[in-house]
């Protein structure tokens, strides 16, 4: 674990070795499985299969609210239509097969489901009704277009009208209702309680841990040997002349990351990011481990946090609380006061917080520029600003993702919804932990082959081909462009260029929100491809360990190369798995917190129904416009039979409703004014009408 030293080289050198690493990344998309950046020559018409009638097919079906299934297959030019009478008990995102109906020169590409191959889902949170002398779930996932019949001796104490969250333990016959059996009684509906454990367990995560988890975990001991200190790097006060210290959000209960600082005598600096040593508590295989393994996450919910790890490890041992020794895995930089990263050092530490900074705090110093850690917070403040010029400069896409937060009682009824302030203490914690994350990449991915294979990398693809070029006719019917490099691609700068020439413009928000949808989603892999939206050719997550599971693999991949281990060759096909599994449980976590939020939000609203808001349109269908209030980031939906005095038709790619006689045009991010006219708890809708 020693320095490793960069050399100073020359402008020219500079400019050839990013033409090169560009080359290389480009090469490697290219013939990334799944991409879709493969070169094809534009003087000939790419050549379709052919899918006759009654021919079969496989594809991820998706099933929406009215109970019709869409399925994609590769080579298809549409997604093949399903009724609902042909869904053969498919529900969304079934794996399922397809046999081709007949398809008309007008109509949609028809289809049967003949086979479902793999369930999604089988578990539903709801509500039990009684009719008669059966008893049944009516699901919360508008998606489950049956009830599911929950025999007697299946209800397990529940009664009617209690929410509750049910397994579906057979259904092969469309024709029936499918059987289910409880597994929880949750409370009541609308019960703060309830709502929220419901939208948890739909999504696969448990909302408590096992008994003989807890037990496994309270059998770690929470002190550290004299031994464990002398194999570690200390950055302890009594060690360490800089200073060490946490920001983090006010309500963070688990504190994964630490910055110290350092000045040196010839005027750089040195800063740590040192982030919990997890992968020294959680071995491989163990009780705790598995259950990490599983959920792959931590869930984060208006009101509460679905943790990964037991509280024991996330909110005691490894959280990095001020005044106590602490267990950590280390990056340390030594930077001049051009944000360039001179030396590097990455290994085992133990430190010793010396100050808890809610980012208010923080903020509060540098404004003012007195109080504790002043000079330091100020310092690394100015490096994190050059950094992010320079990161933005080298193609790092910038989009000003906005939060809401909500201010609750005690019951957690939402009094107050509001959207979260970015402060420089925001960025400054966010662009070390992307420094932190790039150069750990970057030493595995150069250390040597195996090394770069055997690893887990956070990617970001290029934008999908189709997706871009009807980004591209948007934007021309509106007066704006996205240009082409010379090798007829869009580059990331090209995206930050255009998105800087429409700020402040009336279709800024407009803009952001489409480019956003044209954009891949980011997943883990060993297979790097280099992460787009960052601009990084070498990119993974290092940083949080204690919420992500990735974060842990990285840990213990990195404590091997670093002690001169080589990870076997035949680790890399179990490392891909958790890399896939970890990617769709983020997925999972995401919707749940985004399902936690607009039950909030509803929540909110369903008590000021009448009120008229200020708002932006957010999404244009063929049944109506979606638009969010502005100061909530609600967003609720006019149906189209509501807008007045014209019938509207949808234009999909120009993102509008035209009316048919009047001529006047709903397009994305246009600015409206509506009134809340209604509000489904259940379902999570608001409803509203222009005002």
């Amino acid at each position: 674990m020693k320095f490793a030293k960069k050399q100073h080289r020359s402008k020219q050198e500079v400019r050839k070795d990013k033409a090169v690493r560009r080359t290389r990344i480009d090469e490697k998309r290219k013939h990334a499985p799944g991409t879709q950046t493969e070169n094809v020559s534009p003087s000939l018409p790419e050549r379709k299969p052919k899918f006759p009638p009654k021919h079969e097919v496989e594809g991820t079906i998706r099933v929406t609210a009215k109970g019709v299934g869409y399925v994609e297959v590769e080579g298809m030019k549409e997604d093949i239509e399903v009724d609902g009478s042909d869904l053969n008990t498919a529900l969304d995102k079934d794996r399922v097969m397809i046999i081709l109906h007949g398809k008309s020169m007008s109509s949609r590409q028809g289809g049967e489901v003949t086979k479902v191959l793999y369930r999604n889902k089988t578990r539903f949170a709801g509500v039990i009704l009684r009719e008669g002398g059966s008893y049944f779930l009516v699901p919360d996932d508008f998606r489950m277009y049956k009830n599911i019949l929950i025999p007697k001796q299946h209800l397990h104490e529940a009664k009617e009208g209690d929410k509750v969250f049910v397994e579906m333990t057979n259904w092969d016959d469309p024709k029936r209702e499918p059987l289910g059996e409880v597994k929880k009684v949750l409370g009541k509906p609308d019960d703060n309680n309830a709502e929220m454990e419901a939208i948890v367990l739909e999504r696969g995560f448990d909302t408590t841990f096992d008994p003989h988890i807890e037990e496994a975990a309270l059998t770690i001991p929470q002190e550290i040997s004299a031994e464990e200190f002398t194999k570690r790097r200390d950055f302890r006060p009594n060690k360490y002349s800089g200073l060490t210290f946490t920001i983090d959000p006010k309500d963070a209960k688990d504190f994964d990351d630490a910055l110290s600082w350092k000045k040196l005598s010839n005027g750089n600096i040195e800063v740590g990011v040192h982030i919990a040593d997890v992968s020294h508590y959680v071995t491989p295989n163990s009780t705790i481990d598995k259950e990490a393994v599983k959920r792959a996450t931590s869930v984060y919910l208006v009101d509460r946090t679905i943790p990964m790890l037991p509280e024991r490890l996330s909110n005691g041992i490894c959280s990095l609380v001020p005044d106590q020794d602490r267990l950590t895995f280390s990056a340390v930089f030594t930077m001049n006061a051009e944000g360039e990263v001179i030396e590097e050092w990455f290994g085992r530490t133990v430190i010793h917080s010396q100050k808890r900074f809610t980012y208010e705090e923080a903020q509060g110093v540098i404004d003012t520029k007195k109080g504790p850690c002043v000079e330091a917070l100020l310092s690394l403040n100015t490096i994190a600003k050059i950094v992010r010029e320079k990161r933005m400069h080298n193609g790092a896409i910038a989009f000003e993702a906005e939060e809401v937060k909500f201010e609750l009682d005690e019951r957690g009824k939402p009094l107050r919804v509001y959207r979260k302030v970015i402060q420089d203490t925001n960025k400054l914690i966010e662009e070390f932990m992307l420094l932190a994350n790039k150069h750990v990449a970057h030493l595995i991915a150069t250390k040597d082959k195996r090394a770069e294979s055997v690893f887990v990398y956070r990617v970001h693809d290029a934008p999908n081909e189709d997706r871009i070029r009807d980004l591209r006719e948007f934007l021309k019917s509106i007066g704006f462009e996205l240009k082409l490099d010379k090798n007829m691609q869009v580059s990331s700068q090209s995206i930050n260029t255009m998105l800087e020439s429409v700020r402040g413009a009336a279709e800024e928000s407009m803009i952001q929100m489409a480019t956003v949808r044209a954009m891949a989603k980011a997943v883990y892999t060993t297979k790097n491809i280099g992460h787009y939206g960052l601009g990084f050719e070498y990119y993974t997550h290092f940083t949080s360990p204690i919420r992500r599971y990735p974060d842990l693999m990285v840990h213990r991949l990195l404590a091997h190369y670093l002690e001169g281990k080589q990870v076997p060759k035949k680790t890399l096909e179990e490392q891909e798995r958790l890399a896939r599994y970890c990617s769709q449980m983020e997925v999972q976590a995401a919707d749940a917190e985004r399902a936690s939020i607009k039950y909030k939000q509803c929540e909110y609203f369903s008590e000021r129904i009448g009120i008229e808001l200020a708002g932006t349109i957010s999404g244009v269908t063929e049944w109506g416009i979606y638009v969010e209030d502005v100061d909530t980031k609600a967003e609720g939906m006019v149906h189209v039979k509501d807008i007045p005095s014209d019938f509207y038709f949808f234009e999909e790619k120009n993102y509008r409703l035209v009316g048919k006689n009047n001529g006047k045009i709903y397009r994305l991010g246009d600015k409206v004014r509506v009134k809340v006219a209604t509000v489904d708890l259940k379902r999570k809708l608001i409803g509203m009408k222009l005002v």
